[in-house]
């Protein structure tokens, strides 16, 4: 809905061994951040993330996204039609550890509020990319940079 310039906001709540989670808390968190942002607003582009512990919350966190190396397997899978399609396996997922990140937050007993941007350009990527100067290939041959 962020992309049809509708406040939006993602909630997940932390869930223990067995899969429970306090949702009733995790309520309580959507209702009273729903309503700041629809007093507030938020920026064009914007959408707010967040994710609520398990036990009683000790705060409110403005938060980074933290980053994690993930681990997983790609399987091949047949859609209804029969045309194959992949699906990623055995998502395992470990947080880099960032001190301000969203799963620190979360792990230290704190609601993690990170706002996203549609816009996911790595801006300082560009320059480095523009100094390939790539060209487009005749039919049958491969990109290759001309120098620089």
């Amino acid at each position: 809905m962020t992309l049809l310039n509708v406040p939006s906001l993602a909630f997940s709540a932390q869930t223990d061994s067995s899969g429970n989670a306090d949702y009733a808390s995790a309520a309580n968190v959507a209702h009273d951040l729903a309503r700041e942002v629809l007093q507030r607003g938020l920026p064009p582009g914007v959408l707010l993330n967040v994710n609520v512990p398990l036990e009683r919350a000790k705060g409110v966190r403005i938060t980074r996204q933290g980053s994690r190396t993930y681990r997983a397997t790609a399987e091949q899978r047949l859609d209804p039609s029969g045309r194959p399609y992949y699906w990623i396996a055995g998502m395992d997922m470990t947080p880099a550890g960032e001190t301000d990140g969203d799963h620190a937050a979360l792990r230290e007993g704190f609601v993690s509020v990170t706002p996203l941007h549609a816009n996911m350009t790595h801006e300082a990527s560009l320059s480095h990319l523009a100094g390939w100067r790539l060209e487009l290939p005749a039919a049958g041959e491969r990109i290759v940079g001309k120098g620089g």
